[in-house]
């Protein structure tokens, strides 16, 4: 956590290049920026009427030559899955952004500052969402319409808390202030 300040991380890697993803579901846009750049002017709350496709996140595609010294410090939670080894990914966003709903192999994500709020489904049952459309978008629009039955699984985890998230389930977070956090995917 000492090392994830706003200082520390801009005294270690401000002029370091990092990649921005487009926070939809679909699409792939990559967009390449100075670290400092991104905490000076692109992390900043999410603009509620902003389509995924519109909003870059800083999460994963870390280069870990660069970001090494920082993964090096990381103490992982303790938690294994027979025949698996962790690939980690560090991210650093605002209040309001966040990944809409996906799925991929299993993994655990941990939160280092900030609050980061998940929602869940089992792989067999599909949210029903818009790929372009953020989380803060689905959480105003289309989850107060939601039945109770066809709710996702939920909770917010805080600083030094992490969530497993299981292999192939659907989930979608929603970073509640400015938040650092790392996951590990397992494969």
């Amino acid at each position: 956590r000492a090392l994830c300040t706003k200082d520390k991380l801009l005294a270690a890697f401000g002029e370091r290049p990092v990649r921005l993803s487009t926070a939809n579901t679909y699409s792939y846009r990559k967009v390449d920026v100075p670290f400092q750049e991104y905490v000076e002017h692109l992390l900043k709350p999410q603009d509620p009427a902003a389509l995924g496709s519109d909003t870059l996140y800083f999460f994963g595609d870390n280069n870990f030559t660069e970001w090494g010294p920082l993964f090096q410090q990381y103490v992982p939670p303790p938690f294994r899955i027979p025949g698996t080894t962790g690939a980690y990914s560090f991210g650093i966003a605002g209040s309001g952004s966040g990944v809409p709903f996906h799925w991929h192999g299993p993994g655990y994500s941990e939160v280092i500052f900030g609050r980061k709020r998940w929602f869940l489904y089992p792989p067999d049952k599909a949210p029903h969402f818009h790929p372009n459309e953020t989380t803060l978008a689905w959480l105003r629009h289309t989850y107060p319409a939601l039945p109770p039955e066809e709710r996702p699984l939920e909770c917010t985890i805080r600083p030094g808390e992490v969530l497993y998230f299981p292999d192939r389930w659907w989930h979608a977070t929603l970073n509640l202030d400015t938040s650092v956090f790392i996951s590990t995917f397992l494969g």
